[in-house]
This record gives C-alpha cells, structure tokens and sequence, in this order.
C-alpha cells in the first residue's frame, strides 16, 4: 500500500503539465515560423518582433510560476534558474523554427527553379516559332517586295523594323531579364509590321507608355498576347480593331489587349499556330507566382487580355 497517497495526484498534475508545456512550445514554433517571420523579420519590423519575443519569454516564465507556485504550491521554487532555463528553451524553438522555415522554403525555391527550367527547355522551340511564325515572315516579305517594285520610300524602314525584331528575338531572348524599354520596342517593332501588312483593314490603336525604363522583364512574355490578337481580330472580321496599351505605375506593369474576334474562327486557327494562352499562363505563374494578375474577358464578339504584374 501507498504511504503517500499525495503522490499519486501530482504525477497526474505534472504530466499535464508537460503536455500543456509541450502544446505551448509547439505553438510557438508554428507562430514564429508563419508569422513573426514573414511579418516581422522579412518586413524589418524588429522592435515590434523584440517587443512580442520579450512578451513570449514572461509568458513562459509566469506560467512556469503560476504551476509550482499556485498548483503544486513547491516552496523550493527558485526565478533566477526558471527564467534561465525558459530563455534558453525559447531560443532553441526560435532558432530550429527559423531553419525549419528557411529550409522549407529553400526547397520551394530549387523545385521552382527546377520547373521554370524544365518549362524553357520544353517551350523554348514552339515559342520561337510562335512569335515569328512563318506565315506572317512570308506576309512582310511579300509586303516588301511590292514596296521595292514600286520603289516606295517604305521599304528601308520597313526593313530596319524586320531587322530589328529578328535581332531582338535572336539574341536578345538568351537573357533571363531584359529591360522593359526593350521589350516595349520590340512590341512595336511587331506591330507596326502588321499595321503595314493589314493596311487599312485593321484599326490599331497603340499606347506603349513606359516612364521608367530601369525595370526588367522575362523576355517575349507579352507578345503571344498581341499575336493572339492579330490571329483571331483580323481576316473575316467585320470593322477590325486591335487595341493595345501598356503603361507601368508604381512598380506595377498594366498591359491590356481588345480586339474583335468571331467564335466561328476561333478553334480552327488555334489549331494551326501559336502556343496557345495556356502555355503563356503557365510561364506566368512560374516566373511570377504572386506578383501578377491575369484577366480573360470574351463576351460579345469581344476579346481583352488584361494582365498586371509587380515588377518591384
């Protein structure tokens, strides 16, 4: 028989103490990993995040009291060793919650890193392809040819525009980023191409408005959008109208594509070139995750593209 029955209930007291402890501590690992850290230590907001630590660290040591003083009623209770020991033990929560973080999201990034890489490789031909398909080479070249016969004054910056955009695509497409300024001159370089092709035929409206050339872009990222355009807003369409605008506004890129379209057409020619809008949304969400919006719009014999992306 037990000579003291009193132990009995503070085994059970103590063993749900360690549970309550353990809960708390994992709480705070959880904590500090999705929260202090994004907003507080990613965001330099380190008085507030030491202010919350601090809070954390009394927390722990008052509860700590509160049991051996208040529950257990221990006598020996000593603050010194306890505050001692809670400083330590949140100091090793925090610091396996900042590599448990750090490496969890280190790996996002190489998975990441690793698609983006595989989606180039697998792209990187048909999108070539896409954007300087050969039947719209065949339409400049023809288009130059009547200009030369007719000895038109056209012809040389007809050519230069062509040279241009083949430079563009040819070497200028082997970087990660390029600047915004160059892309932009590479949109109208196309443009003004297909407006000499089309003629009259095809209203086009342009508005390329960068004020700040310094930002930098995936390179070819926004022309599948214009050539979308130009497939399906021209050919048999009644009053043609392409609208193409790009302005850029506190670090944030808006791009906007309208143009007329009619449903009959529209599977057919999707069949025979380009990419498609799938493949562009994908590289979208690869290369810029979070920082983008994309809108499709198709009602009325009506297309719009509207896409924003944070170029920070």
């Amino acid at each position: 028989m037990d000579k003291h029955p009193e132990r009995e209930p503070n085994r059970v007291i103590w063993e749900v103490y360690y549970i309550l402890n353990n809960v708390v501590l994992i709480g705070i690992f959880y904590f500090h990993a999705y929260v202090l850290i994004p907003f507080f230590i990613y965001k330099k907001k380190f008085p507030l995040y030491g202010l919350i630590i601090a809070s954390t660290l009394t927390g722990l040591v008052a509860f700590r009291w509160l049991f051996q003083t208040q529950v257990i009623r221990n006598e020996d209770f000593e603050l010194n060793p306890t505050v001692l020991f809670s400083i330590f033990m949140l100091l090793f929560i925090l610091a396996a919650s900042t590599a448990y973080i750090m490496i969890k999201e280190k790996m996002r990034d190489d998975r990441i890193k690793s698609q983006t890489e595989n989606e180039t490789l697998k792209t990187e031909l048909s999108f070539l392809r896409s954007q300087a398909s050969p039947h719209f080479m065949f339409n400049v070249l023809n288009n130059m040819v009547a200009l030369a016969r007719k000895k038109s004054d056209q012809l040389e910056p007809s050519l230069i525009k062509l040279s241009s955009l083949m430079r563009y695509m040819l070497y200028e497409t082997d970087e990660d980023q390029v600047p915004l300024e160059k892309e932009a001159e590479y949109l109208q370089s196309y443009i003004d191409l297909q407006r000499q092709r089309f003629g009259p035929n095809v209203k086009i409206d342009v508005n390329l408005d960068i004020e700040d050339g310094a930002y930098e872009i995936e390179p070819m990222l926004l022309i599948p959008f214009v050539e979308n355009a130009f497939k399906h807003g021209t050919g048999m369409i009644t009053e043609a109208h392409i609208e193409i605008k790009m302005t850029l506004k506190k670090n944030v890129l808006h791009f906007l594509v309208v143009n007329r379209y009619d449903p009959r057409s529209v599977e057919l020619k999707d069949k025979t070139s380009g990419i498609g809008l799938t493949n562009v949304k994908r590289r979208l969400n690869l290369l810029y995750a979070k920082d983008h919006t994309l809108t499709i719009d198709r009602q009325n014999e009506r297309f719009a593209v509207s896409l924003n992306i944070n170029l920070h």
